[in-house]
């Protein structure tokens, strides 16, 4: 479905390249079926063409009628201005795809003519190296044969989860934010090996094999996380003296709260983005 369809990303940020990278790594699709744009910043658009083959232009030059997918990948912020340069340049057969935070099917379809296809996406920066956990929801004028067509490109980057829309927000929290969460323990552990004396290429590879090799504990054995970590805690071990020690320190009530943050931080953005939209 996507060998003969052409793909446009608004934007040429970290996400936008991750997709990319990912996409094409993946073999789904073709660097030359995919164009790049952004407002201002051609060292950026110059940058991207040389590392992955991709077709670049400037705003202006878009290539509109040949475009399926439209994959707005500007900060959300540039989401109203993206949307209404689209308005009066898509046919109905066209899809608006949103990976940003806040952005909504509604606000999307707002913003568009009505009977536009629009869906609303969720990767994360896994997508690179197409292990992404991508929520896809899709607005009330998609067609089933396009909803097909996104979550092809999206499978090419990791696993894809169809999702409601009221869960797209935890979903950001989680999976959209999470990347990030394992990132920073990961470098609180290889700070410690460093204090310790371990040279930094080792103890970046021992964390980053520990936490790959739990991830897929719970993947291929189909084993909750609560029964994996009971399994590996003896009484009075060194395991039961690191948990405590997570306890202590409310790490547990600290994962919570960052999921939750990210999560309203992505609804607070939808409605201030309402806000601006009844005012303007």
């Amino acid at each position: 479905m996507l060998k003969d369809k052409t793909v446009a990303f608004l934007g040429a940020g970290s996400m936008a390249e991750a997709m990319i990278a990912g996409a094409i790594q993946a073999r789904k699709i073709s660097s030359n079926q995919i164009i790049v744009t952004n407002n201002r910043n051609s060292l950026r658009l110059q940058e991207l063409a040389s590392k992955y083959g991709v077709r670049t232009v400037p705003k202006e030059q878009l290539p509109y009628k040949d475009i399926d997918l439209f994959i707005l990948a500007m900060k959300p912020k540039g989401a109203s201005e993206a949307l209404f340069s689209l308005k009066e340049r898509l046919e109905p057969e066209q899809v608006v795809i949103s990976i940003l935070a806040g952005i909504t099917t509604g606000f999307m379809e707002d913003h568009l003519q009505e009977g536009q296809q629009v869906i609303r996406v969720m990767p994360n920066t896994s997508s690179m190296v197409q292990q992404s956990a991508t929520a896809v929801t899709s607005g009330q004028f998609m067609r089933t044969e396009n909803v097909e067509v996104v979550k092809e490109l999206l499978q090419a980057m990791g696993k894809v989860f169809v999702i409601e829309e009221e869960q797209m927000d935890l979903f950001t929290g989680i999976a959209g934010s999470g990347p990030a969460y394992f990132y920073y323990l990961m470098e609180h552990m290889e700070q410690v090996g460093m204090q310790y004396g371990m040279p930094k290429e080792l103890i970046r590879e021992i964390v980053s094999q520990t936490v790959y090799g739990a991830a897929k504990m719970v993947m291929e054995k189909g084993t909750s996380p609560t029964i994996l970590r009971e399994n590996v805690t003896s009484p009075n071990g060194t395991t039961a003296s690191g948990l405590k020690a997570l306890a202590d320190h409310k790490g547990g009530e600290a994962i919570s709260q960052a999921i939750k943050k990210a999560a309203a931080r992505s609804k607070q953005i939808s409605e201030e983005l309402g806000r601006a939209k009844l005012n303007s």
